[in-house]
């Protein structure tokens, strides 16, 4: 019997797991164990996929001997100098086998942030220290109490906690599904915080420009926002601002913290005063970052949840309702559990008889299509909204306000995303049968209105990993970049200034799509794709209006024999 279904590792993975196995013992001065050497390289494949553990009591991973699973391996990790404390690379506890480097970076930044959400000393937040939390066990439909200072009293009791909490802990964990108000729920509590400390240097942030963008409109514009990056003055390999040149900050909130990673996290930590209120925003159905360690997931932990106490708040009131996209999204995280892992079933499984009873009129429709090509339904949307971006392109220039706004408007207005860039369903088969060769070429040879994406932070640009911008003008030397939300200033870059940075848009994957949102997704299931639920539940969320799921096979797989 083989092990749970997994993507297969790319060569690397392989080589690198084997590469281990052989100098690990020999560095350590100890004779090679096969059953080591197995779980090193089942522990590489994991951090190849962004984890950082291995679970000893769940299922078999498709690199270890069934025979020998799991107690041979843990007899054998018992008699390895490899798992000995304080130099061995590996580490077992509580039978969750980790690296040891990252088991003591995790440590760390998990016991700050635990640590951060104790009740600051009253003077660091003047005599205003807010009424006592109210009882987590409390339904979330209570009674409002008295509102708390600047706070609206439509809150209901848990977004009522949350404001409670940001007055008397230093750190604050919200999190809740789409539509469960934790946008409003923020700016509740920064104008809770505000109220007692009316000089308080607030600022917003978020992993990617897109999350920053939707942030600062969100909550009105008039709060500094920014990128992660941006705010910590990102220089490459390393921040500008650190221990020993700290933030000038009172309270900083985070949204979108699924996708904060491990270092990335542990950076912000290193760069904040002690005195700073700390606000962390999300949703851990969503899908976890590409750089190892998933610290919102990693909170999860009943034990980690007991110690965050009543700084912990989960928001589970839907106050917006979208319809059949929120239905069948609410049943993929609700299958999901609170810490979703990549042994998750089929998703497309889980909700088919949610998707077999959709009407015409729901916002959410699914086709099941022939992996083979690429689906016409999907190539006929995108090339009106090719046509339309080329239309509005043609009016867009600097200084024209009215159409830049209509251009951006119009790219954000479709969201077509696929779990892969290779294969029939893959984004080079979408850019290369829309662009032909053009998509290998310069920049500013694509065809105007060409969505743009940016691939690496670039502070010197003011861009982020993850923007989209808008070829204006061209094909030619003419041509320029158009990025910005539609809000406030346009930003205007030669295609040329990008370099290597930047690739055709006109679908992304669900990793860069996340922290986006469009009126209208598209949503490729090819055959073979991962089986995580976490996927596609990330995709459906991106939706504001209406969304097409597009599935390989006629339930969603590939039928038998199917290449």
């Amino acid at each position: 019997m083989r092990g749970p279904l997994l993507p297969t590792p790319q060569p690397w993975v392989a080589a690198l797991a084997l590469g281990l196995a052989e100098a690990l013992p020999r560095l350590h001065g100890t004779p090679a164990d096969p059953l080591v050497g197995e779980l090193i390289a089942a522990l590489t494949a994991a951090l190849a996929r962004g984890e950082l553990e291995l679970d000893l009591r769940g299922p078999r991973p498709v690199e270890v001997s069934e025979g020998a699973w799991p107690d041979g391996h843990r007899r054998a990790l018992a008699a390895s100098p490899l798992c000995g404390d304080p130099d061995g690379p590996l580490a077992l506890e509580d039978d969750r086998l980790q690296w040891r480097r990252w088991q003591r970076q995790r440590q760390a930044v998990i016991g700050a942030l635990i640590a951060r959400a104790g009740a600051p000393e009253p003077d660091a937040v003047g005599e205003a220290t807010g009424p006592a939390q109210p009882d987590p066990a409390a339904p979330s439909d209570a009674e409002p109490g008295p509102a708390e200072p600047g706070a609206p009293r439509s809150l209901d009791g848990r977004q009522r906690q949350a404001v409670a909490a940001v007055l008397r802990h230093g750190l604050v964990l919200l999190e809740g599904g789409p539509g469960t108000g934790k946008t409003s729920t923020v700016a509740a509590m920064i104008a809770a915080h505000r109220a007692s400390q009316p000089d308080a240097r607030v600022h917003l942030a978020a992993p990617t420009g897109k999350a920053a963008g939707r942030l600062r409109a969100a909550t009105g514009g008039t709060l500094p926002c920014t990128t992660l990056h941006r705010l910590l003055e990102s220089r490459g390999d390393r921040f500008g601002r650190h221990r020993g040149r700290p933030l000038d900050i009172d309270l900083l909130v985070v949204d979108e913290v699924s996708m904060v990673d491990l270092a990335l996290m542990g950076a912000l930590l290193e760069a904040l005063p002690s005195t700073c209120r700390l606000v962390l925003v999300g949703d851990p159905a969503q899908l976890p970052p590409i750089a190892p360690g998933a610290v919102l997931e990693d909170l999860q932990r009943p034990e980690h949840r007991h110690r965050l106490g009543d700084a912990a708040i989960t928001l589970t009131t839907t106050y917006r309702n979208a319809g059949a996209i929120a239905a069948v999204a609410a049943a993929l995280r609700q299958g999901l559990g609170a810490a979703p892992g990549p042994q998750d079933p089929d998703p497309i499984a889980a909700i088919r008889p949610l998707l077999q009873g959709l009407k015409s009129t729901d916002n959410l429709q699914w086709r099941p299509c022939s992996p083979r090509t690429l689906p016409p339904e999907l190539l006929e949307r995108l090339r009106r909204h090719q046509n339309e971006l080329a239309r509005l392109a043609g009016g867009c220039r600097p200084g024209s306000e009215q159409g830049c706004r209509a251009l951006l408007a119009e790219r954000d207005r479709l969201l077509v995303m696929a779990p892969q860039r290779q294969g029939r369903w893959g984004l080079e088969a979408i850019h290369r049968t829309l662009l032909g060769d053009r998509r290998d070429g310069d920049l500013q040879d694509l065809p105007p209105g060409t969505p743009v994406l940016c691939r690496r932070n670039l502070p010197e640009l003011d861009l982020a990993n993850g923007d989209v911008g808008v070829l204006v003008g061209g094909p030619g030397p003419s041509a320029r970049l158009l990025f910005g939300d539609g809000e406030g200033e346009p930003l205007w870059i030669h295609p040329g200034q990008l370099g290597g940075a930047a690739e055709p848009a006109l679908g992304l994957t669900v990793h860069k799509a996340q922290g986006s949102e469009a009126e209208e997704v598209i949503v490729l299931l090819p055959s073979g794709a991962a089986r995580d639920g976490r996927l596609l539940y990330t995709a459906l969320t991106r939706a504001r209006q209406r969304a097409l799921l597009l599935s390989a096979g006629e339930d969603g797989r590939a039928a038998e024999g199917e290449p």
